[in-house]
């Protein structure tokens, strides 16, 4: 049974290898992770912890110019990635997850209960999009509107968080 896709994405029916082999759709398939035949968002979430883990190692301002970095990247990323599928918002664009979830993280304390919670918490809010995630997904187009919905989730995600985490149940 293979869990990736063996068939071909977007419109213009990239290959898996052609997505491997594209440093820019590797990125936004978060090193293939968005490859999964099912549930490509949640892979990408998945494919953030390392990068988390290596990132909340280093001190606050290295973090957060790693993750403004990561963010900021992803505008360009997930819109050259949707030009070259010729489809916007591609499921398979799994960067914004990984950016989303770096942001979700951003003040937490590191630890392996909150790394969870706060991976359960952002693929809620991804996969629910209260407002205004929702209407901000359908009215912004290109890179920044692939992006927006992850990071307003991302923000919603880690607030609940820090409350969770102030209130003593992390």
């Amino acid at each position: 049974m293979n869990i990736f896709l063996n068939t071909q994405s977007g419109k213009n029916k990239l290959t898996p290898r052609q997505i491997m082999s594209d440093p820019v759709l590797f990125l936004a398939f978060g090193f293939g992770s968005g490859l999964a035949k099912k549930a490509p968002g949640t892979f990408g979430t998945l494919a953030a912890i390392p990068l988390y883990w290596v990132f909340a190692h280093a001190d606050l301002l290295v973090y957060s110019l790693l993750t403004l970095g990561v963010t900021v990247a992803g505008i360009r990323i997930c819109g050259i990635a949707a030009d070259k599928l010729g489809e916007h918002d591609f499921g398979g664009i799994v960067w914004d997850e990984i950016a989303g979830y770096l942001i979700t993280m951003w003040l937490a304390p590191f630890s392996w209960q909150a790394m969870t919670t706060g991976f359960i918490l952002f693929r809620i809010f991804d996969i629910l999009k209260p407002w205004p995630i929702r209407w901000l997904d359908r009215q912004v187009q290109g890179g920044l509107g692939i992006m927006i919905d992850d990071v307003l989730a991302a923000v919603f995600a880690a607030g609940v968080l820090l409350l969770a985490v102030e209130w003593g149940w992390l």
